[in-house]
Protein backbone atom coordinates (compact mmCIF):
# COMPACT_ATOMS: atom_id res chain seq x y z
CA UNK A 1 0.00 0.00 0.00
CA UNK A 2 1.18 3.65 -0.68
CA UNK A 3 1.23 5.66 1.98
CA UNK A 4 0.57 9.66 1.46
CA UNK A 5 1.18 12.58 3.53
CA UNK A 6 -1.06 14.86 2.79
CA UNK A 7 -1.44 18.50 3.79
CA UNK A 8 -5.33 18.85 4.53
CA UNK A 9 -4.64 22.21 6.13
CA UNK A 10 -7.05 23.86 3.56
CA UNK A 11 -9.72 22.10 4.92
CA UNK A 12 -9.30 23.86 8.63
CA UNK A 13 -9.82 27.19 7.06
CA UNK A 14 -12.45 28.58 4.80
CA UNK A 15 -14.33 26.86 2.47
CA UNK A 16 -12.03 28.51 -0.66
CA UNK A 17 -11.82 26.30 -4.22
CA UNK A 18 -8.19 25.25 -2.76
CA UNK A 19 -9.89 23.33 0.52
CA UNK A 20 -12.85 22.24 -2.11
CA UNK A 21 -9.71 20.42 -3.70
CA UNK A 22 -8.02 19.05 -1.35
CA UNK A 23 -11.77 17.73 0.05
CA UNK A 24 -12.23 15.96 -2.94
CA UNK A 25 -8.30 14.78 -3.50
CA UNK A 26 -8.24 12.87 -0.12
CA UNK A 27 -12.27 11.66 -0.27
CA UNK A 28 -11.33 10.16 -3.78
CA UNK A 29 -8.05 8.43 -2.86
CA UNK A 30 -10.00 6.54 -0.60
CA UNK A 31 -11.32 4.84 -2.86
CA UNK A 32 -7.99 3.42 -3.96
CA UNK A 33 -5.24 1.37 -2.66
CA UNK A 34 -3.43 4.64 -0.71
CA UNK A 35 -3.00 5.45 3.13
CA UNK A 36 -3.23 9.28 3.85
CA UNK A 37 -1.34 10.85 6.41
CA UNK A 38 -3.39 14.11 6.77
CA UNK A 39 -1.16 16.49 8.63
CA UNK A 40 -0.73 20.59 8.73
CA UNK A 41 1.02 23.83 9.38
CA UNK A 42 -0.63 25.95 12.05
CA UNK A 43 -0.24 26.06 15.80
CA UNK A 44 -3.94 27.63 15.62
CA UNK A 45 -6.35 24.85 13.78
CA UNK A 46 -8.12 22.66 15.85
CA UNK A 47 -7.17 19.36 14.36
CA UNK A 48 -9.11 16.12 13.74
CA UNK A 49 -8.27 12.73 14.88
CA UNK A 50 -5.49 11.54 13.23
CA UNK A 51 -3.74 14.99 11.72
CA UNK A 52 -0.56 15.37 12.12
CA UNK A 53 0.74 19.39 12.91
CA UNK A 54 4.21 19.66 11.58
CA UNK A 55 6.15 21.38 14.97
CA UNK A 56 6.60 25.26 13.67
CA UNK A 57 4.12 27.82 13.13
CA UNK A 58 3.59 28.67 9.65
CA UNK A 59 4.65 32.38 9.34
CA UNK A 60 8.04 31.08 11.23
CA UNK A 61 8.03 27.92 8.30
CA UNK A 62 7.40 29.70 5.60
CA UNK A 63 10.96 32.02 6.06
CA UNK A 64 12.61 28.87 7.11
CA UNK A 65 11.70 27.02 3.83
CA UNK A 66 11.98 29.70 1.32
CA UNK A 67 15.76 29.86 2.47
CA UNK A 68 17.29 26.52 3.82
CA UNK A 69 15.82 22.83 3.52
CA UNK A 70 15.22 22.33 7.15
CA UNK A 71 13.05 21.75 9.42
CA UNK A 72 12.10 18.57 7.92
CA UNK A 73 8.71 17.42 7.87
CA UNK A 74 10.21 14.02 8.18
CA UNK A 75 9.98 12.63 11.39
CA UNK A 76 6.53 14.67 11.59
CA UNK A 77 5.61 11.99 8.65
CA UNK A 78 7.15 8.82 9.98
CA UNK A 79 5.71 6.08 7.49
CA UNK A 80 4.46 7.76 4.74
CA UNK A 81 6.08 7.25 1.09
CA UNK A 82 5.52 10.58 -0.35
CA UNK A 83 4.80 13.92 1.31
CA UNK A 84 1.98 16.04 -1.12
CA UNK A 85 1.51 19.94 -0.48
CA UNK A 86 -1.84 20.80 -1.57
CA UNK A 87 -1.89 24.32 -1.11
CA UNK A 88 1.77 25.90 -3.51
CA UNK A 89 3.87 24.60 0.10
CA UNK A 90 5.03 21.40 0.50
CA UNK A 91 8.43 21.29 3.27
CA UNK A 92 11.67 20.00 2.80
CA UNK A 93 11.54 16.37 3.04
CA UNK A 94 14.24 13.27 2.15
CA UNK A 95 10.84 11.49 0.87
CA UNK A 96 9.63 12.44 -2.52
CA UNK A 97 7.57 15.48 -2.89
CA UNK A 98 4.35 16.59 -4.72
CA UNK A 99 3.39 20.13 -4.82
CA UNK A 100 -0.32 21.26 -5.75
CA UNK A 101 -0.37 24.78 -7.91
CA UNK A 102 -3.55 26.15 -9.11
CA UNK A 103 -2.64 29.28 -10.78
CA UNK A 104 0.27 31.60 -10.99
CA UNK A 105 -1.40 34.70 -10.29
CA UNK A 106 0.66 35.43 -6.92
CA UNK A 107 4.19 34.45 -9.25
CA UNK A 108 3.16 36.88 -12.17
CA UNK A 109 1.90 39.75 -9.62
CA UNK A 110 3.74 39.39 -6.51
CA UNK A 111 3.04 43.31 -6.02
CA UNK A 112 -0.64 42.76 -6.01
CA UNK A 113 -0.42 39.94 -3.09
CA UNK A 114 -0.16 39.59 0.72
CA UNK A 115 3.38 39.46 2.08
CA UNK A 116 2.40 35.71 3.24
CA UNK A 117 1.78 34.58 -0.20
CA UNK A 118 5.12 36.28 -1.26
CA UNK A 119 7.04 33.93 1.35
CA UNK A 120 5.00 31.10 -0.16
CA UNK A 121 6.29 31.95 -3.59
CA UNK A 122 9.57 31.80 -2.15
CA UNK A 123 8.77 28.34 -0.80
CA UNK A 124 7.40 26.73 -4.14
CA UNK A 125 10.72 28.32 -6.30
CA UNK A 126 13.18 26.36 -3.29
CA UNK A 127 10.77 23.10 -3.93
CA UNK A 128 10.94 22.96 -7.32
CA UNK A 129 14.34 23.86 -7.53
CA UNK A 130 14.96 20.95 -4.93
CA UNK A 131 13.03 18.45 -6.91
CA UNK A 132 9.62 18.58 -6.10
CA UNK A 133 7.13 17.46 -8.63
CA UNK A 134 4.08 19.99 -9.80
CA UNK A 135 1.10 18.98 -9.70
CA UNK A 136 -1.28 21.88 -12.02
CA UNK A 137 -5.37 21.98 -11.97
CA UNK A 138 -5.39 23.03 -15.81
CA UNK A 139 -2.90 22.84 -18.73
CA UNK A 140 -2.78 26.67 -18.74
CA UNK A 141 -1.32 26.86 -15.36
CA UNK A 142 1.30 24.30 -16.25
CA UNK A 143 1.99 26.76 -19.59
CA UNK A 144 2.91 29.97 -17.42
CA UNK A 145 4.86 27.75 -14.59
CA UNK A 146 6.90 26.22 -17.31
CA UNK A 147 7.45 30.19 -18.58
CA UNK A 148 8.45 30.83 -14.66
CA UNK A 149 10.32 27.19 -14.26
CA UNK A 150 11.28 25.73 -17.40
CA UNK A 151 13.26 22.57 -15.80
CA UNK A 152 10.35 21.63 -13.67
CA UNK A 153 8.48 17.93 -13.95
CA UNK A 154 5.31 19.59 -14.27
CA UNK A 155 2.06 16.94 -14.47
CA UNK A 156 -1.46 18.58 -15.46
CA UNK A 157 -4.42 16.54 -13.92
CA UNK A 158 -7.93 18.16 -13.82
CA UNK A 159 -9.75 18.34 -10.62
CA UNK A 160 -13.47 17.09 -10.27
CA UNK A 161 -16.95 18.72 -9.90
CA UNK A 162 -19.22 18.36 -6.64
CA UNK A 163 -22.62 19.70 -7.15
CA UNK A 164 -23.68 21.98 -4.47
CA UNK A 165 -25.98 20.68 -1.72
CA UNK A 166 -29.31 21.13 -2.82
CA UNK A 167 -30.15 24.67 -1.63
CA UNK A 168 -32.74 25.71 0.97
CA UNK A 169 -36.15 26.61 0.23
CA UNK A 170 -35.24 30.00 1.57
CA UNK A 171 -32.26 32.07 2.13
CA UNK A 172 -31.08 33.67 5.25
CA UNK A 173 -33.25 36.61 6.64
CA UNK A 174 -30.29 38.53 5.92
CA UNK A 175 -30.08 37.44 2.38
CA UNK A 176 -32.79 38.02 1.61
CA UNK A 177 -33.25 41.34 2.99
CA UNK A 178 -30.30 42.08 0.71
CA UNK A 179 -31.24 40.83 -2.71
CA UNK A 180 -35.02 41.26 -2.59
CA UNK A 181 -37.03 39.97 -5.66
CA UNK A 182 -35.53 41.14 -8.83
CA UNK A 183 -34.21 38.52 -11.01
CA UNK A 184 -30.29 38.99 -10.39
CA UNK A 185 -26.68 37.86 -12.33
CA UNK A 186 -24.01 36.21 -9.43
CA UNK A 187 -20.88 37.06 -9.12
CA UNK A 188 -18.76 34.72 -5.92
CA UNK A 189 -15.81 35.39 -4.59
CA UNK A 190 -13.20 37.43 -2.46
CA UNK A 191 -12.91 40.75 -3.72
CA UNK A 192 -9.73 40.76 -5.04
CA UNK A 193 -7.99 41.97 -8.17
CA UNK A 194 -7.82 38.82 -9.77
CA UNK A 195 -11.43 38.66 -9.69
CA UNK A 196 -11.96 41.99 -12.16
CA UNK A 197 -15.10 43.46 -10.39
CA UNK A 198 -14.88 46.90 -10.57
CA UNK A 199 -14.58 46.59 -14.47
CA UNK A 200 -17.71 43.81 -14.45
CA UNK A 201 -19.54 46.62 -12.46
CA UNK A 202 -18.80 49.20 -15.04
CA UNK A 203 -20.26 46.32 -17.66
CA UNK A 204 -23.22 45.86 -15.99
CA UNK A 205 -24.19 48.90 -15.84
CA UNK A 206 -23.89 49.24 -19.34
CA UNK A 207 -25.57 46.47 -20.45
CA UNK A 208 -29.44 46.51 -21.23
CA UNK A 209 -30.93 45.12 -17.69
CA UNK A 210 -32.98 47.82 -15.95
CA UNK A 211 -34.77 45.29 -14.08
CA UNK A 212 -31.62 42.69 -13.02
CA UNK A 213 -29.94 43.34 -9.65
CA UNK A 214 -25.80 42.22 -9.45
CA UNK A 215 -25.16 40.10 -6.82
CA UNK A 216 -21.61 40.14 -5.38
CA UNK A 217 -21.35 37.50 -2.57
CA UNK A 218 -17.89 37.33 -1.02
CA UNK A 219 -15.47 38.45 1.74
CA UNK A 220 -13.42 41.71 1.09
CA UNK A 221 -10.07 41.56 -0.11
CA UNK A 222 -7.64 43.71 -1.60
CA UNK A 223 -9.55 45.19 -3.84
CA UNK A 224 -12.51 46.64 -2.33
CA UNK A 225 -11.25 50.59 -2.25
CA UNK A 226 -11.62 50.09 -6.31
CA UNK A 227 -14.81 48.28 -6.23
CA UNK A 228 -16.40 50.76 -4.00
CA UNK A 229 -14.62 53.76 -6.20
CA UNK A 230 -16.39 52.07 -9.19
CA UNK A 231 -19.67 51.45 -7.25
CA UNK A 232 -19.43 55.73 -6.62
CA UNK A 233 -19.23 56.34 -10.38
CA UNK A 234 -22.78 54.47 -11.14
CA UNK A 235 -26.25 56.37 -11.84
CA UNK A 236 -28.55 56.33 -8.66
CA UNK A 237 -31.09 53.61 -10.23
CA UNK A 238 -27.91 51.30 -10.59
CA UNK A 239 -26.77 51.52 -8.01
CA UNK A 240 -29.20 50.59 -5.92
CA UNK A 241 -29.26 47.36 -8.08
CA UNK A 242 -25.65 46.44 -6.91
CA UNK A 243 -25.64 44.20 -3.84
CA UNK A 244 -22.86 43.47 -1.68
CA UNK A 245 -23.63 40.40 0.23
CA UNK A 246 -20.10 39.65 1.92
CA UNK A 247 -19.35 36.37 2.83
CA UNK A 248 -22.41 33.74 2.67
CA UNK A 249 -22.27 30.37 4.15
CA UNK A 250 -22.89 27.20 2.07
CA UNK A 251 -26.82 27.07 2.65
CA UNK A 252 -26.79 30.87 1.05
CA UNK A 253 -24.11 30.22 -1.64
CA UNK A 254 -26.28 27.04 -3.54
CA UNK A 255 -29.88 29.37 -2.74
CA UNK A 256 -28.19 31.85 -4.87
CA UNK A 257 -25.97 30.19 -7.57
CA UNK A 258 -29.47 27.80 -8.04
CA UNK A 259 -31.83 31.18 -8.08
CA UNK A 260 -28.94 33.12 -10.56
CA UNK A 261 -29.99 34.19 -13.83
CA UNK A 262 -26.36 34.29 -15.11
CA UNK A 263 -23.37 33.53 -13.24
CA UNK A 264 -20.67 36.01 -14.07
CA UNK A 265 -17.17 34.83 -13.99
CA UNK A 266 -14.52 37.97 -15.07
CA UNK A 267 -11.42 36.98 -13.63
CA UNK A 268 -8.46 38.19 -14.77
CA UNK A 269 -6.73 34.50 -13.90
CA UNK A 270 -7.89 31.30 -12.00
CA UNK A 271 -6.28 28.02 -11.91
CA UNK A 272 -9.89 25.91 -11.97
CA UNK A 273 -12.91 27.24 -11.36
CA UNK A 274 -15.41 25.32 -9.05
CA UNK A 275 -17.91 28.02 -9.67
CA UNK A 276 -18.63 27.71 -13.22
CA UNK A 277 -18.81 23.54 -12.81
CA UNK A 278 -21.09 24.58 -10.06
CA UNK A 279 -23.58 26.83 -12.03
CA UNK A 280 -23.49 23.58 -15.14
CA UNK A 281 -25.00 21.08 -12.69
CA UNK A 282 -27.82 24.17 -11.55
CA UNK A 283 -28.57 24.73 -15.04
CA UNK A 284 -27.53 28.01 -14.93
CA UNK A 285 -25.76 30.12 -17.58
CA UNK A 286 -22.06 31.16 -17.37
CA UNK A 287 -20.64 34.59 -18.82
CA UNK A 288 -17.11 34.51 -18.02
CA UNK A 289 -13.46 35.45 -19.07
CA UNK A 290 -11.13 34.04 -21.45
CA UNK A 291 -8.33 33.92 -18.90
CA UNK A 292 -6.42 31.74 -17.23
CA UNK A 293 -8.24 28.10 -16.94
CA UNK A 294 -11.56 29.51 -17.82
CA UNK A 295 -11.78 27.88 -20.80
CA UNK A 296 -10.49 24.77 -20.68
CA UNK A 297 -12.88 23.96 -17.88
CA UNK A 298 -16.13 25.50 -19.26
CA UNK A 299 -15.56 24.48 -22.93
CA UNK A 300 -18.39 25.60 -25.07
CA UNK A 301 -20.65 25.56 -21.95
CA UNK A 302 -20.08 29.66 -21.36
CA UNK A 303 -20.33 32.74 -23.06
CA UNK A 304 -16.74 33.92 -23.04
CA UNK A 305 -15.43 37.32 -23.33
CA UNK A 306 -12.00 39.15 -23.17
CA UNK A 307 -11.78 39.93 -19.30
CA UNK A 308 -10.35 43.81 -20.15
CA UNK A 309 -13.01 44.39 -22.56
CA UNK A 310 -16.08 46.22 -21.00
CA UNK A 311 -18.32 46.61 -24.02
CA UNK A 312 -17.70 42.55 -25.06
CA UNK A 313 -18.96 41.94 -21.14
CA UNK A 314 -22.16 44.22 -20.89
CA UNK A 315 -23.41 42.45 -24.43
CA UNK A 316 -22.33 38.81 -23.24
CA UNK A 317 -24.11 39.36 -20.31
CA UNK A 318 -27.12 41.03 -21.90
CA UNK A 319 -27.41 37.81 -24.14
CA UNK A 320 -27.54 35.45 -21.60
CA UNK A 321 -30.11 36.85 -19.46
CA UNK A 322 -32.60 37.72 -21.93
CA UNK A 323 -32.19 35.13 -25.08
CA UNK A 324 -34.00 32.41 -24.21
CA UNK A 325 -32.54 30.16 -26.77
CA UNK A 326 -29.39 30.95 -25.77
CA UNK A 327 -29.77 30.25 -22.46
CA UNK A 328 -31.20 26.82 -23.44
CA UNK A 329 -28.13 26.27 -25.85
CA UNK A 330 -25.69 27.49 -22.89
CA UNK A 331 -27.29 25.23 -19.96
CA UNK A 332 -27.39 22.05 -22.03
CA UNK A 333 -23.83 22.36 -22.86
CA UNK A 334 -23.24 22.96 -19.29
CA UNK A 335 -24.64 20.17 -18.12
CA UNK A 336 -22.17 18.20 -20.74
CA UNK A 337 -19.27 20.24 -19.80
CA UNK A 338 -19.69 18.98 -15.99
CA UNK A 339 -20.02 15.59 -16.32
CA UNK A 340 -16.14 15.97 -17.89
CA UNK A 341 -14.32 16.62 -14.12
CA UNK A 342 -14.81 13.57 -11.95
CA UNK A 343 -13.27 12.92 -8.91
CA UNK A 344 -12.57 9.30 -9.02
CA UNK A 345 -10.71 10.43 -12.56
CA UNK A 346 -8.92 12.73 -10.22
CA UNK A 347 -7.77 10.17 -8.04
CA UNK A 348 -6.78 7.57 -10.11
CA UNK A 349 -4.46 9.73 -12.25
CA UNK A 350 -3.36 11.47 -8.98
CA UNK A 351 -2.28 7.62 -7.57
CA UNK A 352 -0.73 7.14 -10.84
CA UNK A 353 1.58 10.39 -10.54
CA UNK A 354 2.61 9.64 -6.46
CA UNK A 355 4.09 5.71 -7.90
CA UNK A 356 5.74 7.49 -10.74
CA UNK A 357 7.46 9.90 -8.46
CA UNK A 358 7.85 7.29 -5.60
CA UNK A 359 9.33 4.89 -8.40
CA UNK A 360 11.67 7.67 -9.49
CA UNK A 361 13.21 8.15 -6.21
CA UNK A 362 13.92 5.18 -5.94
CA UNK A 363 15.75 5.13 -8.89
CA UNK A 364 18.60 8.19 -8.01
Amino acid sequence: MLTVACDTGPLHGPATGIARATAGLVDGLAEHDVAVIPYVVSYRAQLSAGTRRLALPASLALRAWGRFDRPRADRFVCGADLVHGTNYVVPPSSLPRVVSVYDCWALDHPDLVHSDVRLAMRVLRRSIATGAVVHTSSQATAERLRAHFPHADVEVIHLGSTPLAAPPAAPSRRLADLVGSRPFVLAMGTIEVRKNLPRFVRAFASANLPDTSLVIAGGDGNDRPALDAALAELAPDIRSRVVLTGRVDDGDASWLVHRARVLAYPSLDEGFGFPILEAFAAGVPVVASTEGSIPEVAGDGALLVDALDTDRLAAALTRAVVDDSERTRLVAAGRVRVGAFDWANTAERMVALYRRVVADSARS
